[in-house]
């Protein structure tokens, strides 16, 4: 069967009228109109909206408690220690008199986290760009860590890419690696002693975004439960509920 322009034109109207009216019924049968309809539009706006800023604000602040001076060295959740399979090489070296060179190693891995976290806010907000509705919906429901775990399963492989060469520049710039490299050296001349087996530069790298997404989750969940923390209307409004 053949349609004419105008014979498929007015089909065209009748669908749409059909489609308007079976919306209508639908509308009435639940109770709502359509102003109810847009106001909802508008409300689930809103809500992804309020989501996205609180998620920049969030990471902005993680990302700048991080990065600053002392941000993981004074910050006891997040301060990156030696590993536990140095503990015998760190307590052998003091026992002979190097804790201070020990104690500086330390102090220098945590520099090389902070000037490393500066790095995350790019890729922090492209995974909000990225983000999706059902994403959204998912983090506003999913309680406290549910923004963290977000950005833990869509962007530590792309922070990690980022992080490694930073922490590896950083660390040969403020002497992590050649005061390790020196720690081991005076170790190994203690008798009966093994030198020890670490990925100096892995490890500081894993401790410097375990670090980075526990300050994100103690920002997420201030936003979530502080009022103070809900810096702009839209937030007040989403989370103020």
């Amino acid at each position: 069967m053949q349609c004419s322009p105008m014979g498929f034109a007015n089909g065209c109207r009748r669908l749409i009228v059909a489609l308007a009216f079976v919306w209508m019924v639908a509308c009435a049968g639940s109770g709502g109109s359509l102003s109810d309809l847009l106001a909802s539009a508008s409300g689930e706006g809103n809500v992804v909206s309020g989501l996205k800023q609180a998620l920049e604000v969030g990471t902005r602040n993680a990302v700048d408690l991080t990065s600053r001076e002392n941000g993981y060295l004074d910050n006891p959740l997040i301060r990156i220690r030696l590993p536990g399979a140095l503990d015998k090489m760190a307590s052998g070296l003091r026992v002979v008199g190097f804790g201070a060179q020990v104690d500086e190693l330390e102090v220098a891995m945590n520099r090389a986290a902070e000037q490393a976290a500066g790095e995350a806010t790019d890729v922090f907000w492209q995974g909000i760009r990225q983000m999706t509705f059902s994403d959204a919906v998912g983090i506003l429901n999913g309680g406290d860590p549910a923004a963290t775990e977000y950005f833990e399963r869509t962007t530590r492989d792309t922070l990690r890419a980022r992080f490694e060469p930073i922490v590896s520049e950083k660390m040969d710039a403020v002497g992590v690696v050649q005061s390790f490299d020196q720690l081991v050296g005076r170790y190994e001349a203690i008798p009966f002693t093994q030198k020890p087996s670490l990925d100096l530069r892995g490890y500081v790298t894993d401790k410097s975004l375990d670090g980075l997404f526990a300050i994100l989750g103690e920002e997420e969940r201030k936003i979530r439960t502080d009022p103070a923390a809900r810096v702009t209307p839209l937030l007040q409004q989403v989370f103020g509920k």
